[in-house]
């Protein structure tokens, strides 16, 4: 990613703070047995690796080195030497005077692998590739017995999210934290106004509706030489085997807001979807609109929709309707009565940033011997978008089950930059999801 490419994800992630999120509710918190957090005590030093160095990667470490303890980071991996670079240069003039960047050439490493390596130096390692990757990191680093930060979404498929399901417990028996990129967790005006979801202040929630409507993301043109796998690997947004489509890779943060007001899970899900806009061989094969209805357990539905097509109507929030009033995070946190009268407002002016919220907590709760685990809720509430996507794909009725139980991978079998990747061109394009045809589960 070209270092234009990662200030622009940085500011774009400072810049959504306010449609971004928070619950310290969702996370489990125990204590550490005595000793197992010495490495932080006094004057020592918290090392760090991160693994995916792009601009959403440069932007964790920079709030990782930015927190009260002391933290270093020590080593650095990615797939692309040049990316690797780019933000080292940039964490240095973040962090260079104080010393917070210290990553000899020896500690740098390049390739498929070069994560395992990087892992092995720390005590935090930051996940933030390519999400289809997440749960091969996520494995190496909890067998490790690492502390961990990772960037939702946390698969892009059923066996990745079951994958990472069983990791998750296993990190719960190792007493090891696992905060997952769902900032609005860590977000004041969310928490605040959830809870007084959660009280009652506007009856049961009968409706709703989450949005992520925008313009779109980057493009980068294949280049004289690139492998099949490096050039898609380059363009990771636009195929589903690492990204997951934008349901899952953005509108994550929507959907996840409508099951922690719901305090559950989808049982199923309907949809449609398709490629309006964006049908190049540029675009790889995801579609450019989706539209689900979220079905919960006791028949409330929650309808979704997200899109990423140039010159509509840009739309980031949620908007509930109980029996007594409404929710809405459009322009600010608040609750109406059914007549529109206000009910409550947030009015913190000086909310923090979410993104820096949840390093914050991650190393305090290293530093004090507890445990953050929120790696079931980035499992499931991933599920709940790719089950999304299985729907619009498909033209299906799919339910949580059916998701769950398909074995349907997406992932190579061979990670190597002469491998052919899933999915290939054909024709000069890539295939495309049809409804009614594409099988998902």
């Amino acid at each position: 990613m070209h270092q234009k490419d990662q200030l622009n994800l940085i500011n774009r992630r400072t810049f959504v703070r306010n449609s971004a999120a928070a619950t310290a509710g969702g996370l489990l918190l125990s204590q550490l047995p005595a000793g197992a957090s010495a490495y932080v005590a006094g004057s020592d030093t918290i090392k760090v690796a991160l693994i995916g160095c792009g601009g959403r990667g440069t932007g964790a470490a920079n709030q990782a080195l930015s927190v009260k303890q002391n933290v270093k980071l020590v080593a650095m991996a990615d797939a692309f030497r040049d990316r690797l670079d780019e933000s080292y240069e940039n964490l240095m003039k973040m962090h260079g005077p104080s010393k917070k960047v210290d990553v000899p050439e020896k500690n740098k490493f390049v390739g498929f692998d070069g994560y395992k390596q990087a892992i092995a130096l720390a005590d935090v390692v930051i996940l933030t590739t390519p999400p289809g990757f997440r749960p091969i990191h996520f494995e190496e680093a909890v067998n490790a017995g690492k502390h961990i930060f990772m960037e939702k979404p946390v698969a892009t498929d059923a066996p990745g999210i079951r994958k990472v399901l069983e990791v998750a417990e296993k990190a719960k028996q190792k007493n090891l934290n696992v905060v997952v990129g769902l900032q609005r967790h860590y977000q004041p005006s969310y928490i605040e106004m959830i809870k007084r979801i959660h009280n009652g202040d506007i009856g049961d929630i009968v409706g709703g509706q989450v949005y992520w409507d925008s313009s779109g993301v980057w493009e980068h043109p294949r280049e004289a030489g690139q492998t099949e796998m490096e050039y898609q690997m380059r363009n990771w947004y636009y195929f589903t085997w690492l990204c997951g489509d934008h349901i899952v890779e953005q509108h994550i943060h929507n959907i996840d807001v409508a099951n922690w007001v719901k305090k559950g899970f989808p049982v199923k899900v309907q949809g449609m979807g398709g490629r309006q806009v964006r049908t190049g061989p540029e675009h790889g094969q995801i579609f450019d609109h989706h539209f689900v209805e979220y079905h919960y357990e006791d028949g409330t539905i929650i309808n979704s929709q997200c899109r990423q097509i140039e010159g509509c109507m840009n739309r980031v929030a949620e908007s509930f309707v109980g029996t007594k009033g409404k929710a809405s995070t459009d322009n600010r946190m608040q609750l109406t009565d059914l007549n529109g009268k206000n009910l409550w407002t947030y009015r913190d002016k000086n909310e923090p940033d979410p993104y820096q919220v949840e390093h914050d907590r991650l190393f305090q709760s290293i530093a004090d011997g507890k445990v953050i685990n929120d790696g079931e809720l980035g499992a499931k509430s991933t599920m709940s978008a790719i089950m999304g996507r299985m729907a619009t794909y498909s033209g299906k009725e799919i339910s949580w089950d059916e998701a769950m139980n398909s074995e349907i991978s997406l992932m190579p079998t061979t990670y190597s930059f002469d491998a052919d990747p899933p999915v290939m061109p054909e024709n000069g394009h890539y295939p495309v999801p049809v409804p009614g045809k594409t099988k998902v589960v």
